[in-house]
């Protein structure tokens, strides 16, 4: 299962190949569309103790320009290192295949991260340059905001790149909300992958719990690790609830009142095995204070 946002970046494109060529002409560059795509191996280490990989690399075929090479990087932050590395990627990609042209794409969550990703770097004298590095790059800066279901319906997959490339957008409620519209209706062998990708790509960001909300509110259907430990977050909510509410009964039942101060304790605790000694407790304690006495 796909783990972090840096993996749902890149890993989208592995799963959705086409992708790409859709993305390129929201970014206005003229690719031709792949006639086929290939999965390429990732590891470009050489016979030295150096490993270099790449995120994702997929080979696309095309009838006008020949095959071209594409790899993929998601970027979470500015690293001075990557550069020289993406060179290396470009320079043992034509080594090794030739034939094949290189693209680097560069996946961003944030602007500062994109605009930094995007500059040309030169590699060389300044005098005299020896390569320049120019990645392609996509994130929140270019990438459209897209919030009605009508827009989601006619690129779900593009739509599905938005939304994590938009995690912290101050539409990002409108932007989930849209996606889990159009998912209700989508095939589940389409809906589930998507679900799972949306899930990752928004990582710890606060739209997240957001995303898990949406899910377990308005797609019921879903099975998947994700839907099971919503469920199971549920049940243990709910657990917690009932121990807080029957600790509370007991006192209620003795006729012993309950501050709010102690009311308060008592519900926003999240402990099964301290509401256990509670429940003990209330059973002989002569306040409600009393069942905090051995804690």
């Amino acid at each position: 299962m796909v783990s972090s946002p840096h993996e749902a970046m890149h890993r989208i494109f592995q799963e959705f190949p086409d992708l790409f060529s859709r993305l390129s002409e929201v970014l206005g560059v003229d690719f031709p569309p792949p006639t086929s795509v290939t999965v390429m191996p990732t590891d470009l280490t050489e016979n030295r103790p150096v490993e270099r990989r790449v995120d994702t690399l997929l080979q696309l075929e095309t009838e006008d320009d020949g095959p071209l090479l594409l790899a993929v990087e998601a970027q979470g932050k500015k690293d001075p290192a990557k550069p020289a590395s993406w060179a290396y990627y470009a320079s043992y990609l034509l080594a090794k295949y030739r034939q094949a042209q290189p693209i680097l794409l560069v996946v961003c969550q944030d602007r500062a991260t994109a605009e930094w990703a995007a500059r040309p770097v030169h590699f060389g004298p300044r005098q005299w340059p020896l390569l320049t590095l120019r990645p392609l790059v996509t994130g929140p800066h270019n990438m459209p905001v897209i919030t009605k279901s009508a827009e989601v319906r006619k690129d779900l997959v593009l739509a599905t790149l938005s939304a994590i490339t938009h995690a912290t957008h101050p539409d990002i409620g409108a932007i989930l909300k849209a996606m889990t519209t159009v998912l209700r209706d989508t095939p589940r062998d389409l809906a589930d992958p998507i679900i799972e990708f949306i899930a990752q790509g928004l990582g710890t960001y606060p739209a997240a719990e957001l995303w898990r909300t949406l899910v377990a509110v308005d797609l019921s259907f879903y099975k998947s690790p994700l839907s099971e430990e919503i469920r199971d977050e549920g049940r243990t909510e709910g657990e917690v609830r009932r121990a807080a509410q029957d600790v509370l009964d007991v006192l209620a039942v003795r006729g012993i009142d309950v501050p709010d101060e102690v009311r308060e304790r008592i519900t926003s605790c999240g402990d099964p095995e301290v509401f256990r000694h509670w429940l003990r407790r209330a059973i002989t304690a002569a306040t409600a204070e009393g069942i905090f006495e051995d804690d």
